[in-house]
């Protein structure tokens, strides 16, 4: 093993000694130097968690989240320069982590908050004309192989339990004693200029967007559910500019 290699495994695994070879400018010891690095690297990890998934951090406790996130660090550390994606395997870790098993909605919490992450970084595109998109769809020709494109930062969870309204009583907008856990909902996230929103969906119409996601075409992924209220979901799309092409 190479000295960068040993350094990387050392600095995140607390049970590992000081690597050889280090030394000080000023000649004190490396191995209490390295220590205190070893500390900061995994307590700024721990924190840009907590900066990441807030509503996670508050429905257990600062101090069961950090110890959460420490093993999380340790087992998973930064793969990216880009820290902002740093916890996107935070949700699987949490639904595998026993502790956290008396609170089964906690990886779905996560994952919309993960979500939301990526909603707020994904790519900037115009929607496609209000115009050409209802040309497309009043043309009967079309309409049978109609395929919808829909914006980047568009994101699907599907959960079996209250998420968005776990998480919308984390910003205060309902009391926490008022939200039943057990109840499933859907979360759609997207951006509208710098803003992140959450809206809740119905499960078919989350089937549907999910479909039009794979590449189904739009009377394709309308027939995946026979409770979809296709005028609504179109509408909804329209109106939040979510459409970005249509291909036929």
């Amino acid at each position: 093993m190479n000295h960068q290699a040993a350094f990387a495994r050392a600095l995140l695994d607390p049970a590992q000694a000081c690597p050889d070879g280090l030394a000080t400018w000023n000649g004190s010891d490396p191995a209490q130097r390295f220590a205190i690095y070893r500390n900061n690297v995994t307590v700024s990890l721990i924190d840009a968690l907590a900066a990441t998934f807030p509503a996670v951090q508050q429905l257990v406790g600062e101090d069961f989240f950090r110890a959460m996130a420490r093993l999380f660090v340790q087992a998973q550390p930064p793969r990216s320069k880009v820290m902002a994606w740093y916890g996107a395997g935070f949700a699987d870790f949490i639904e595998g982590f026993a502790p956290a098993a008396s609170v089964p909605y906690l990886a779905d919490v996560a994952r919309l908050e993960m979500a939301r992450v990526r909603a707020y970084h994904a790519a900037d595109v115009a929607p496609i004309a209000a115009t050409d998109l209802h040309a497309a769809l009043a043309d009967p020709e079309q309409l049978a192989q109609l395929r919808l494109q829909l914006h980047p930062s568009l994101q699907l969870v599907a959960s079996r339990f209250a998420v968005v309204s776990l998480w919308q009583a984390h910003l205060g907008l309902l009391p926490i004693a008022q939200v039943d856990p057990t109840l499933p909902q859907a979360a759609l996230v997207f951006r509208q200029g710098l803003e992140v929103e959450v809206s809740l969906l119905s499960t078919a119409a989350c089937v549907f967007i999910s479909a039009l996601q794979q590449g189904a075409t739009l009377l394709a992924a309308a027939g995946v559910d026979p409770r979809l209220d296709l005028p609504a979901i179109l509408a909804l799309l329209i109106r939040q500019q979510l459409i970005t092409h249509i291909q036929t």
